[in-house]
């Protein structure tokens, strides 16, 4: 074969090759415009409406049996704890907010005054009144096992689970004239501790340290100082003076005053568990003839959020009509903002995560604070 001939082939060969790679090229492409909506597709798809949230709240509650009491509290984010009566016993029911299904977690054969869930959710503490001057306290695991029982002599009772130490709840044991005792019951060690403190509201701020306000019963004054007191050491110290009610939420501590002489301002303060100051904001404040009225508010610790009721201006209480808006105060960044406006001064919970809050006397009505939808829980 001569060079030329040669010649001739190979480009005709390189000619044909080029020809293969662009041909394929041109295939990928056309393949890549086929997995590509078409202009119209686009179009349809921006205009379609956003889509509805994944899960949706399976509302009102059907009761089981018996007559709906109340709302205990959230026990997670989906799931909610409350109460029935049937003549003199009472239930205590798991309700899945996803699926509508109510668990039943105890029964009591006498009627149950209220149910409080641990700080972690673990175990539930059940109150019970077999008599007027009689209540039992019963612990239950989360499956609704009975961990403890003991019954107090007394006319009324409170508690504060403690949040470092959950094995330890203090209780406050009132008598029919509102003279107290104070008890520590510890769930591991099942037993009853008496205690001597000067007041029967206290809140944990520490895994042994405690903190309530040291009224002057021989000098009444509508504030008083903030006093901390350490339960293993008796030592104590005074956090804050002139305080006109103080909330405990895990590490973090609210204390209320009034911020002008002219008492027309109510300043909420927060600090750390070292004490330290971390934000505060004011709202208008209303008086009443025995002191001031401190609107119902909550707290998420871990957002840092805090929401509260709050009324439109300064007035006394019995007078005024206006309402009262639920706002939110961020404690990272000292911005506030109104969630709802024309609501009572009613309880509020938030819900583990604070994205919904109960509301009501009962805790009747759930809030979504993403859409500011309100829902009853459960429909007579």
């Amino acid at each position: 074969m001569s060079l030329n001939k040669c010649n001739i082939i190979i480009k005709n060969m390189f000619q044909i090759l080029c020809l293969l790679v662009v041909a394929s090229i041109f295939s990928a492409c056309a393949h890549q415009e086929d997995a590509k909506p078409g202009p119209s597709e686009d179009h349809d798809k921006q205009n379609d409406p956003p889509s509805q949230p994944e899960v949706t709240w399976k509302l009102p509650i059907e009761i089981p049996e018996g007559e709906f009491y109340k709302v205990g509290g959230w026990y997670s984010d989906h799931h909610l704890l409350y109460i029935t009566n049937l003549e003199q016993s009472s239930s205590v029911y798991l309700y899945n907010l996803l699926t509508g299904n109510s668990e039943l977690l105890y029964k009591s054969e006498v009627p149950i005054v209220g149910i409080q869930a641990s700080p972690s959710k673990k175990n539930i503490l059940i109150q019970s009144s077999p008599s007027t001057y009689e209540g039992q306290v019963t612990i239950l695991s989360s499956e609704g096992s009975v961990i403890y029982t003991q019954s107090i002599p007394s006319y009324e009772l409170a508690f504060e689970w403690n949040p470092f130490n959950e094995s330890q709840i203090l209780i406050s044991s009132f008598n029919e004239d509102w003279t107290f005792q104070m008890l520590l019951l510890d769930i591991e060690q099942r037993r009853t501790t008496e205690l001597t403190l000067p007041q029967p509201f206290i809140k944990w701020i520490g895994n042994e340290e405690v903190a309530y306000l040291n009224w002057n019963e021989d000098s009444p004054s509508l504030v008083a100082p903030l006093i901390s007191k350490n339960l293993s050491t008796d030592t104590e110290e005074e956090i804050a003076n002139n305080v006109l009610q103080f909330a405990t939420y895990n590490d973090i501590l609210m204390t209320v005053s009034i911020k002008d002489e002219e008492q027309l301002q109510a300043s909420y303060s927060f600090y750390d568990k070292n004490k330290k100051e971390l934000n505060s904001f004011s709202i208008p404040h209303l008086s009443m003839f025995s002191g001031w009225l401190v609107p119902y508010n909550d707290l998420n610790a871990g957002k840092r959020e805090f929401i509260t009721l709050k009324p439109l201006k300064s007035a006394e209480a019995d007078a005024y009509r206006e309402g009262f808006e639920l706002v939110s105060f961020d404690m990272n960044n000292g911005n506030s903002k109104v969630i709802l406006d024309n609501l009572k001064n009613e309880p509020i919970l938030l819900s583990p995560s604070g994205n919904a809050v109960l509301y009501g006397n009962r805790f009747e009505v759930i809030i979504d604070l993403k859409t500011k939808e309100l829902r009853k829980l459960v429909v007579k």
